[in-house]
C-alpha cells in the first residue's frame, strides 16, 4: 500500500492512499494546486512526517496521527512465518483473501526471493493455498511455486512487457510479466501484469547504511553538524583546486551527512527539501556578481 503526503499551500498537510479521490474529487483541488511531498509504504514513518510538517507550516495539527485512525489500525500487521519450503499465514483459508486485501503492499523475504501482496499475487495464493494439517487456523503456500509466479526470466519478461505495452509503463513503476502456475502444475491461466514495489531511493539506501552501522542509535546531531562542516570544507578545497572528481565526491558526502543529520533531528531529508522548495519556489530576484539576490 502506497501512502502520499500532500501539501495544499496555505491550507493543509495531509495523507491519503488515493490522491485523485481524496484531494481532487473530495476536496476539489486540481493537480497544479497541490504537491506531493513524500510517498512510501511505511505508514508509521509518513504519519510522523505529517505531524512534523503540520507544525512546521503552522497548520492545524491532527489530534490522532494517521496511523492511529480506526480505518488504518491493524491493516499491515499480518505476521507471516517463513521457512525454506513454505510461507504460512496466520489465518484459515476461508478468511485469508480478506486478510490479504487488508495487507496490500506487504512484503517478506524468502530464499527464493522477495514476495509481496497485490491483487495478482492474491489471486495466485488463493488458487494454491493449502490448509495446515496441524492447525486449521493457519494456511500456507510453497515458496518455490510462489517464486515461479514472479517469472525470473528477465529477457522473456521484458519482451512481453514491451510487446503488450508498446514499451511504455503508464504508472512509472516497474511492471513485470507473470505466470500463475509452475511447470509441474500447468493450467490455462492467462498471462497478467503485476506491479512490483518501487526501488529504494538513494536517501533510503543512505539511511539503511547508517542504521546498520548504529549511527542513529549512537550518533547525535552535534557530531553530524561538525562532520558537515568538515565535508563542506573539503568540497570547497576541491573546487579551488578545480578537482572535478573530488568535488563530486565532496558534494555526495555532504548529502550523506545531511540525510543523517535530518534523521537524527527526527525529520526526513525529503521533508527538509520540500520545505525549502516551498519557501523559494515563488521567490524573485536577480543575479549579481555570480550570486542570486532575492528581492
Amino acid at each position: 500500500m502506497t501512502y502520499y503526503l500532500y501539501h495544499i499551500p496555505g491550507k493543509k498537510i495531509g495523507i491519503t492512499k488515493d490522491l485523485e479521490e481524496r484531494v481532487e474529487k473530495q476536496q476539489g483541488y486540481t493537480p497544479s494546486e497541490y504537491s506531493v511531498i513524500m510517498e512510501t509504504n511505511d505508514i508509521d514513518y509518513i504519519s510522523k512526517q505529517e505531524i512534523y510538517l503540520q507544525k512546521f507550516y503552522g497548520y492545524p495539527v491532527d489530534i490522532t496521527p494517521y496511523n492511529k485512525l480506526n480505518c488504518n489500525k491493524n491493516k499491515l500487521n499480518m505476521k507471516v512465518n517463513v521457512t525454506e519450503q513454505t510461507t504460512t499465514f496466520p489465518c484459515p483459508v476461508n478468511k485469508l483473501k480478506g486478510r490479504l486485501m487488508d495487507n496490500l503492499g506487504l512484503t517478506w523475504e524468502t530464499e527464493h526471493g522477495v514476495f509481496f501482496i497485490n491483487e495478482s499475487s492474491i489471486s495466485w495464493i488463493m488458487s494454491n493455498i493449502k490448509r495446515s494439517m496441524y492447525n486449521d487456523q493457519r494456511s500456507y503456500v510453497y515458496n518455490k511455486a510462489f517464486a515461479r509466479f514472479y517469472d525470473n526470466h528477465d529477457a522473456y519478461t521484458r519482451d512481453k512487457v514491451e510487446t503488450l505495452t508498446g514499451g511504455l509503463s503508464p504508472t512509472g513503476v516497474q511492471e513485470r510479466y507473470y505466470e500463475c502456475c509452475d511447470e509441474e502444475h500447468p493450467c490455462d491461466c492467462e498471462p497478467q501484469f503485476s506491479r512490483r514495489p518501487k526501488q529504494k531511493s538513494q536517501f533510503d539506501l543512505i539511511r539503511d547504511w547508517a542504521d546498520e552501522r548504529g549511527l542513529y542509535e549512537n550518533g547525535d546531531t552535534k557530531t553530524q553538524a561538525l562532520k558537515l562542516v568538515e565535508e563542506v570544507g573539503e568540497t570547497c578545497r576541491a573546487i579551488l583546486k578545480e578537482d572535478f572528481e573530488e568535488t563530486v565526491d565532496g558534494i555526495g558526502d555532504c548529502v550523506v551527512v545531511l540525510t543523517n543529520l535530518a534523521e537524527l533531528q527526527g525529520v526526513s531529508i525529503e521533508a527538509c527539501i520540500a520545505a525549502a522548495y516551498e519557501e523559494i519556489k515563488g521567490r524573485k530576484g536577480k543575479m549579481v556578481n555570480g550570486t542570486y539576490k532575492k528581492d
